[in-house]
């Protein structure tokens, strides 16, 4: 062993918390074991888990998401929100352009761009009860980007924000450690922070963030594999789908290894860039006019609608609708919280709180709305005046090709613009995934907000394996088996 791996040896054994890192890591690849080796059993297992969850507590997750909104809007406006997480006379560590492109970045991900053209459609396709119009037809269409605002605005953010906000305050000025448990500070005090029952909690943070990011990075190697078949007729084995996630997790885990500043800032500002390109574009050839009136009207009623809708149950149905995709969206904010709040707390140092709330609130609002009205609008657009059929094409491809044949459709050189498609999936994928990376390498080290690079590169390797176990032993719908065996499509029929 060379010198230089001998350091970065000591250096991950030295600071590593062993408890969290060891049986976390275990537990993550057991579960993920058992999961790809028995997609079925465990799909019906998570599936009655999830009927149960939102059949008898649905409601708690609606109450829940909406406290914190409350809270978050309250940060905004009250006296709180001009605390400093920092001391005093501190300047922030990054300018703001930076500071939110991280969080923008790592926050939304891929999400963005893979339901940004299809959750419109599928809203169309199924006519949510809360708006009273028939499916496909005209008068859904505003209240189908209505209800994606809902699922992609505040209501995310809140759930991350109250645990970054709250973490971070206990790390900039009352010097806790930068992990999950930090949470519980308020209640047993800093200095209770480091006993070992309490790392039970960061063991389960572990546990849910290493296998939500493989769901995440599976996805992705999904969508741009289906991007490129669908495009270039493509097609890829065993050893294509591993190159390619390989080839991602080189990416996360340079990203990651080279820190905040190298790494991540950078890739996340050129991902903004790209992103705010993409947009442009897309409002220039697609129905602009169409686009405008639609945004109006779909913000206008997600503004008017925003209490009645995010507490919204529909007793009368069973609450079915709502438990598939407002209760599911929430435990999925939810349990994606902690892993983004540590994040949020390592980049906020030296801003205020009030900062940090606008710019995951208003700042994310104003940059992912448009993105929905746009990409969303297009598709509903193109879908109900008979120019393409989109939604024939997803039942037939799958969801991660909705964004292609729009693409074809309303730009010139549509091949082009889908390629800059599949690298701001990649790229957003990128800056989800370090972040998370280097989450979990904060709250392996006990919270050291930075965490040796042995650490951080120990994590993206295993997020990749974990990823390509889950690939190779069976097709995308094991993925979908690890989100409760949830399916857009099957909701829309």
């Amino acid at each position: 062993m060379s010198e230089e791996s001998r350091s970065l040896f000591d250096a991950f054994r030295g600071e590593t918390d062993s408890t969290v890192f060891g049986v976390g890591a275990l537990l993550t690849i057991f579960a993920i074991g058992a999961i790809a080796a028995r997609p079925d059993a465990t799909g019906k297992a998570l599936t009655a888990a999830n009927t149960f969850l939102w059949r008898e507590f649905g409601w708690l997750y609606l109450w829940a998401m909406f406290f914190a909104v409350v809270f978050c809007l309250w940060l905004l406006v009250g006296p709180w929100g001009k605390i400093k997480l920092g001391d005093p006379d501190e300047e922030p560590e990054f300018t703001f352009f930076q500071f939110f492109a991280m969080l923008f970045s790592a926050g939304l991900s891929t999400g963005l761009v893979f339901y940004g053209p299809a959750e419109a459609l599928f809203h169309y396709d199924s006519a949510p009860p809360f708006l009273s119009a028939s499916a496909e037809s005209g008068a859904i269409i505003p209240g189908a980007v209505q209800y994606t605002m809902l699922h992609w605005g505040i209501s995310p953010w809140a759930a991350y924000l109250t645990v970054g906000v709250t973490i971070a305050y206990y790390v900039h000025r009352r010097d806790a450690p930068i992990k999950p448990s930090t949470i519980f500070a308020p209640f047993i005090g800093v200095s209770n922070l480091d006993k070992d029952w309490v790392k039970f909690l960061d063991i389960g943070m572990v546990v849910v963030s290493v296998g939500g990011v493989a769901v995440s990075l599976g996805f992705v190697v999904t969508q741009f594999m289906s991007g490129l078949s669908y495009n270039w007729g493509l097609q890829f084995g065993d050893l294509g789908t591993l190159l390619i996630t390989v080839g991602l997790t080189v990416g996360f885990t340079v990203s990651a290894a080279l820190g905040v500043k190298k790494g991540i800032r950078r890739v996340s500002s050129f991902n903004m860039y790209l992103f705010t390109m993409l947009l442009v574009v897309a409002f220039i050839f697609g129905p602009t006019a169409f686009l405008l009136n639609l945004g109006s009207e779909a913000f206008g009623g997600y503004v008017a609608n925003f209490i009645e809708m995010s507490l919204f149950s529909n007793v009368e149905n069973g609450s079915e609708w709502v438990g598939a995709w407002t209760v599911f969206y929430w435990a999925w904010w939810f349990s994606f919280a902690p892993m983004i709040g540590i994040f949020i707390a390592r980049i906020c140092r030296g801003r205020t709180i009030r900062q940090i709330v606008f710019a995951g609130l208003v700042g994310t609002s104003v940059a992912s709305f448009p993105w929905f009205v746009i990409m969303g609008g297009s598709s509903l657009w193109v879908q109900s005046n008979g120019q393409v059929d989109i939604l024939g094409i997803v039942s037939e491809y799958g969801i991660e090709v909705a964004g292609f044949p729009l693409f074809e459709q309303i730009m010139p050189f549509g091949q082009v613009f889908s390629a800059l498609y599949l690298l701001l999936v990649l790229t957003f994928l990128i800056t989800t995934v370090d972040s998370t990376t280097l989450s979990l390498a904060m709250f392996t080290t006990g919270g050291n907000s930075n965490p040796p690079t042995a650490n951080r590169i120990a994590w993206g390797v295993l997020v990749g394996l974990l990823t390509s176990l889950l690939l190779i032993t069976g097709d995308s719908p094991r993925l979908r088996i690890l989100l409760s065996s949830w399916d857009f499509r099957s909701l829309s029929s």
